[in-house]
């Protein structure tokens, strides 16, 4: 039996895990840390302004595919990826196959990479711990932001859809992938790779967290996301390599960004003190 049926099967289930994240990281109740989110959206218009424009960049892959579209590109570089690496992913996958190992893959690509996301922006929001917050945005906005031009320019197909011994592994347990998830991302948007990059940027700022379950899982769910790319049959190793160097200096100029904000902000409140104390 398929234990997922539909995107909505797959959001039911990215809610749950995000709450059992939450309750793991905290071992507060969910709906205090829901409460805390809420309030600073209410009051905070800096946050509120992060936050939207975090939840905008998530959709610039379908921006970039109805880009892609209008201007018709004809370029195709899977061909010459795949005379560089082989049959290194097939490898992988004919090595590992395995029924459990594919349900298990298929759950961290499809659940556990967005849950991650989310219970990262609402366990640092109820910390107070803003750097990471405004990090992740930053973060996620730079791995859009140089993603995107290899999408549109550099276009290179998934491993299953060209390489005659690699199947797509995720039908198995999904088989309405195709259909459902196909639109959020394209064919051929794999270079570099995000579900790594992201994965990585994660990883990297999740280090900093005061959560030590945080700090430990993160970085262990990126590793086997990274696996998961290769396994279910859908990235090259270079999208790998790529996303690797993204996610680390993403994950980098957020946290460089966001320090230099929040001591921006510390000396305007400084100042403002200052100002009325005189």
């Amino acid at each position: 039996m398929s234990p997922f049926h539909s995107m909505t099967h797959a959001t039911v289930y990215i809610v749950i895990t995000v709450l059992i994240f939450l309750i793991a990281a905290t071992r507060k109740s969910p709906f205090n840390i829901a409460g805390s989110f809420v309030q600073e959206i209410f009051t905070s218009r800096k946050y509120l302004i992060h936050f939207v424009a975090l939840i905008t960049i998530l959709f610039f892959n379908k921006v970039e595919m109805w880009v892609e579209k209008s201007i018709d590109i004809k370029t195709d570089f899977t061909k010459s990826i795949y005379g560089i690496e082989g049959n290194f992913v097939s490898a992988i996958q004919h090595f590992f196959h395995n029924d459990t190992l594919t349900l298990v893959s298929s759950y961290f690509y499809v659940v556990i990479f967005p849950a991650v996301m989310i219970a990262s922006i609402a366990l640092y929001t109820y910390q107070k711990n803003y750097k990471l917050f405004y990090a992740i945005c930053y973060a996620l906005m730079f791995n859009y932001m140089i993603a995107i031009p290899f999408y549109l320019f550099f276009p290179v197909n998934e491993v299953w859809s060209f390489h005659p011994n690699v199947k797509l592994l995720i039908l198995d347990v999904f088989p309405t992938f195709e259909q459902d998830y196909r639109p959020l991302s394209g064919l051929d948007n794999c270079f570099p790779s995000l579900h790594t990059s992201i994965s990585v940027s994660m990883a990297v700022i999740a280090v900093k967290s005061r959560s030590t379950f945080w700090k430990i899982f993160v970085p262990c769910s990126s590793a086997f996301i990274i696996f998961t790319i290769f396994y279910l049959g859908i990235h090259w190793l270079s999208d790998m390599c790529a996303g690797v160097v993204l996610g680390v200096v993403a994950a980098r100029v957020g946290l460089r960004i966001a320090d230099g904000r929040l001591v921006l902000g510390e000396q305007a409140l400084l100042k403002r003190l200052k100002n009325n104390e005189l």
